[in-house]
């Protein structure tokens, strides 16, 4: 950059003829533009301009310099100026990720709301159910389900991500309703893996609050929890299902909840972010539309079946 400041300088004395009246457009001192005119002149290793008694009068080297430089300093000037505008309003490229089947559900609906706000913005939308690196691929952010591990990003919660147990009624007459969590054991249940590998043991809570953990067992496992919906859909077990993902299949009768008086713990719907000092004003906005349209309480839970509710447990129960 100082470079670029004294080839700046530079031109700025061509343009007005002598080093003072350079120096006092761009106030500074004489002797500190002289300064610096040198110091380019020893960082490239030529002599920039002749002096005379009358104007300065540029070397062939110089002339070169300014017929090549002076696009480079007017880019820098034009991207700058762009930049000093979008920090003061929602534009420029909006790139994010997130999960396919929760893009597409909710994300995907309410984009062209939000492009129609704010019509200076472009977008890049990065579906996919592996986790990205949002820092090292260049997102300005990704939605994520679920516990957040520890890391560097910043996280802003945008929805609470009920989560239950259902099955196809078709499956409950041929096999049963199971009863207790234990029962869980004796039924064919499908099973997601994620980066964390197999989802096997599912923990479910009482009234009293007191935990049941179960490992399950199923013939039917994938990494896509679409294929997990489609195949307790189809009769093929029980699954464990964020409730944003069958809420409609729940108000239709096409799915059941299982064990509805325990509860499964809750995980959370997150904007993560690259930790910065300034966030930029396109991802402070699409946050906030985020919350707006998701937030408490989510479109999902509008018709939802009420949760169910754990008591604190007793002090030395």
């Amino acid at each position: 950059m100082d470079r670029l400041d004294d080839l700046a300088l530079f031109l700025r004395v061509l343009d007005q003829g002598s080093i003072s009246a350079a120096a006092r457009s761009l106030d500074l001192s004489v002797a500190v533009a002289s300064q610096r005119l040198q110091r380019l002149e020893r960082g490239l290793g030529v002599r920039l301009l002749q002096r005379t008694t009358r104007r300065l009068h540029p070397t062939p080297e110089g002339r070169l310099l300014a017929e090549q430089g002076r696009a480079l300093v007017e880019d820098l000037d034009a991207l700058t100026t762009d930049l000093r505008q979008s920090a003061g309003s929602v534009s420029g490229t909006l790139r994010m990720t997130m999960s396919a089947a929760f893009g597409r559900q909710y994300i995907s609906p309410l984009l062209p709301e939000f492009l129609a706000r704010h019509p200076r913005l472009r977008l890049f939308a990065h579906l996919s159910d592996e986790l990205v690196d949002v820092v090292g691929a260049g997102y300005d952010l990704a939605i994520r389900i679920g516990t957040l591990g520890d890391s560097s990003l910043v996280a802003r919660p945008v929805a609470a991500n009920r989560r239950l147990l259902c099955a196809a009624p078709g499956y409950l007459r041929r096999h049963g309703r199971p009863r207790t969590p234990a029962e869980l054991a004796q039924h064919e249940c499908v099973l997601l893996s994620g980066r964390d590998g197999r989802q096997d043991v599912w923990r479910l809570t009482d009234r009293r609050g007191r935990e049941h953990a179960v490992r399950v067992q199923g013939r039917f496992e994938t990494t896509l929890g679409e294929l997990v919906r489609d195949a307790v859909l189809a009769g093929q077990g029980i699954g464990l299902h964020s409730l944003w993902h069958v809420h409609e299949e729940l108000a239709d009768g096409r799915l059941e909840a299982v064990l509805p008086d325990f509860a499964l713990p809750e995980s959370g719907i997150w904007a993560v972010m690259p930790q910065r000092r300034l966030v930029p004003p396109r991802v402070r906005a699409f946050v906030d539309f985020l919350v707006e349209k998701l937030g408490d309480p989510p479109p999902w839970e509008r018709h939802a079946p009420p949760p169910a509710r754990s008591r604190p447990r007793k002090r030395g129960a």
